[in-house]
């Protein structure tokens, strides 16, 4: 599916904005956890009306909100972005209620698994695969969970998945990404043809080109970069997209594949958005319509 929508007039000012945001060294430095002289966030309450459950896993911690009414079996384990260096930020716990409502009342596991560069390959693997395991023993079924992430975090969650196929255990009963990284060799057609449109990373490419979560790992390990791997016998996957991204080829590439193996995949290209604009929630016209296809893609589980 290919959002053939024109794009709306808030949505074109929040991507003006945000190229703006990303072009100017001084800001991405104040409001970036790995920047220089970075501005704290502060802390973070929940809404009263979920139950908060603070985990430490086995390498990393984590945080669990179940709403206190109505909750449905779903457990969404979220796997933040940015870029393996940086870590579970506010804003992606505004996010993990946003996948609660879409899971009509689903339980969301956050994990603030471990950073490059101090922390390269397989960490933030391990960690993945820490707090799955730590859903299973706490007594949600396979049937019951679903992976979500974006940007790194959708990566990851596909890496998991090639990681939990290869060692015989059961998949979750489905993934959703949103402007997944699965190519840290930047391969794709995208990294040269939207280096120009894309208004996140087109002003600074290099951040998509190298990682250092690689460490001596080679980076077309499918463990890295799960596009090198194979989708046979994946779990439903939706997948969303802009089409101004310098990844755009990273999803592409991964539907393409995906389906080519059996796979039900439902993937939806957004006109005109930019990097994870699902960040947006329900701020512009785009933005809410991807939450709404995450609900209709949850509902039909």
């Amino acid at each position: 599916m290919s959002e053939d929508i024109r794009l709306s007039h808030r949505g074109k000012i929040i991507k003006e904005l945000v190229g703006l945001f990303n072009k100017n060294e001084n800001l991405r430095n104040k409001f970036s956890a790995g920047g220089e002289n970075p501005i704290a966030e502060k802390e973070y309450k929940y809404s009263d009306s979920y139950e908060v459950e603070y985990i430490q896993l086995q390498s990393c911690k984590a945080e669990l909100i179940k709403p206190i009414e109505n909750p449905s079996n779903w457990l969404i384990i979220q796997l933040h972005g940015g870029g393996y260096v940086g870590g579970l930020k506010n804003s992606y716990r505004n996010l993990s209620t946003l996948y609660s409502e879409a899971g009509n009342g689903a339980a969301v596991l956050s994990v603030d698994y471990r950073l490059a560069p101090e922390n390269v390959f397989p960490a933030a693997l391990e960690d993945a695969l820490s707090a799955y395991e730590w859903a299973i023993g706490r007594g949600y079924t396979e049937e019951n969970i679903i992976l979500a992430g974006d940007s790194a975090g959708g990566g990851l969650g596909l890496s998991l998945c090639h990681y939990l196929k290869a060692e015989g255990i059961e998949l979750p009963k489905a993934v959703i990404v949103m402007s997944p990284w699965t190519d840290l060799t930047g391969s794709g057609a995208s990294y040269k043809d939207n280096v120009e449109i894309d208004p996140v990373f087109g002003s600074r490419p290099e951040v998509v080109i190298g990682s250092s979560y690689v460490g001596d790992d080679r980076a077309d390990n499918p463990y890295i970069s799960p596009m090198f791997g194979d989708f046979t016998d994946f779990p439903k996957l939706l997948i969303q997209v802009g089409t101004e991204e310098m990844l755009l080829s990273d999803s592409q590439t991964v539907r393409d594949k995906a389906v080519a193996a059996g796979v039900d995949v439902r993937y939806s290209e957004y006109k005109g958005m930019f990097h994870v604009f699902q960040m947006a929630g329900k701020l512009i016209p785009e933005s809410k319509r991807a939450w709404e296809e995450i609900k209709s893609f949850i509902d039909e589980l």
